[in-house]
């Protein structure tokens, strides 16, 4: 079934009006226990394409059909088929990611996933899918913690995984103990990925830096490089692998965001919203394109655009928390200041440990005349880090007008060795102190 739509980005939308048809039919033959470990995937795919993580009623007839008693009729969830899947053949990695979006999409289905797989919680398959469920999270450091000990055969990491979410085995398999993934390109990746998430772009760097020359035609995952070489302001080296993208396939959606980066920091923001359209009409459901159109619309002060751009991201996943901070950027333009401080408050919702959040939730506060919550919110940014010293200048501002001379003093002492270390590394806000006593040195 195509139904039109009125973005022309997305022309169309396809449905299949044969899954019900389909549960039925595979229902069936569940029951009688005819699928394997495929079949059951396939299985738990029409299921989660129909209704999610949500149980489905059976009709009486069906019941019947099916030797069922009608107060017992209730159908199974995609979320039970996949583990049902797993625990016959876990090395099908399509039924672990299945899995891992929905336990994304709906939290409340974590511990019965976790109890389910138990009795494989040691298998390396189940570290990998909560390798990828912790990324998916932004629980960064778990993930981190994994994938040293699935690499290198960290005994510490295990530990230190098991603090949130997922529980880890305490020991894992023999295949696993002294880092027998330490070539894994996967791993890799997601290691890289997981430092960008957290904004340490020199390790990021490192890491992708050793993907592409460990697979020099890999593109996945490369237009996050992507982002880390624009921040790092890395113009020739952003330059080179545009060109490589385009020899590899200049038909992938990483290619046209890897492009449209390129163009981006050259400042012609036109061809970089061109590039970045090219990659939604090749994926309209790819989150950074639609980011970064919407970032690029800020730059052009076409401030519309970017709303509805930021808007189509957010729809697509909320949680998206770069989207929902460009939102709140946009509207603090527009000086909409109790609608960017709603949207700031869902970016830090989402990623409560980055500075940033909270130091624009500190301006929109101070904007609106709440200058004691203003306060607090910038506390909190520098506690975090404050990478680049905007908190803590702020907040030194704020203290010498309520006339705290010593406080005021040691923030904006702390402002500018903040701006030093930026210029010594060439990147704001790469790298600094979050520790929890980061503001207890500032002002103390």
């Amino acid at each position: 079934k195509v139904t039109e739509l009125r973005d022309p980005l997305e022309r169309t939308s396809v449905q299949n009006v044969h899954l019900p048809t389909l549960e039925a039919e595979l229902r069936r033959m569940s029951v009688r226990g005819e699928l394997d470990a495929f079949g059951l995937y396939v299985y738990g795919v029409v299921l989660k394409g129909l209704r999610g993580t949500r149980r489905g009623p059976i009709g009486k007839r069906t019941a019947a059909s099916l030797g069922v008693n009608g107060s017992d009729a209730s159908g199974d969830t995609a979320q039970a088929i996949f583990i049902r899947s797993i625990l016959m053949y876990p090395y099908n990695w399509s039924a672990w990611l299945d899995l891992a979006e929905l336990c994304s999409d709906d939290p409340s289905i974590d511990r019965e996933v976790e109890q389910s797989l138990s009795s494989i919680s040691g298998h390396w398959m189940y570290h990998f899918f909560c390798v990828h469920v912790y990324i998916e999270n932004r629980a960064n450091e778990n993930a981190i913690a994994i994938i040293e000990k699935l690499a290198n055969g960290n005994i510490n990491a295990t530990a230190e995984a098991a603090s949130g979410g997922f529980e880890v085995a305490e020991h894992f398999d023999d295949a696993n103990a002294d880092g027998f993934f330490v070539q894994s390109s996967y791993l890799q990746s997601q290691l890289a990925m997981a430092y960008y998430d957290v904004r340490d772009y020199d390790s990021a760097h490192e890491h992708f830096l050793a993907l592409a020359e460990r697979e020099p035609y890999r593109l996945d995952h490369m237009d996050a490089f992507s982002n880390v070489l624009y921040v790092k302001d890395q113009k020739v080296a952003l330059s080179h692998l545009a060109h490589r993208s385009i020899a590899i396939d200049k038909y992938r959606p990483e290619t046209c965001i890897i492009v449209g980066n390129y163009y981006s920091s050259k400042a012609r923001h036109e061809k970089a919203v061109q590039y970045f359209q090219r990659a939604l009409k090749l994926d309209r459901t790819y989150l950074s394109a639609w980011t970064l159109l919407g970032h690029e619309y800020i730059e052009m002060k076409n401030t519309a655009a970017a709303i509805e751009a930021y808007r189509r991201a957010v729809d697509i996943s909320e949680r998206e928390y770069r989207a929902w901070y460009g939102l709140g950027q946009t509207y603090e333009i527009l000086n909409m200041l109790l609608h960017a401080l709603f949207y700031f408050r869902k970016a830090a919702a989402l990623h409560p440990h980055d500075s940033r959040m909270w130091c624009a939730i500190g301006g929109c506060l101070l904007g609106l005349d709440r200058r004691n919550d203003a306060e607090k919110s910038y506390e909190r940014a520098v506690s975090l880090g404050d990478g680049e010293g905007i908190a803590t200048r702020k907040l030194a501002e704020l203290y010498r007008e309520d006339g705290e001379e010593e406080k005021a003093a040691k923030c904006f002492l702390r402002h500018l060795e903040l701006r030093y270390q930026a210029q010594e590394t060439g990147v704001v806000g790469s790298k600094a102190s979050s520790s929890p006593d980061a503001f207890e040195m500032v002002i103390r």
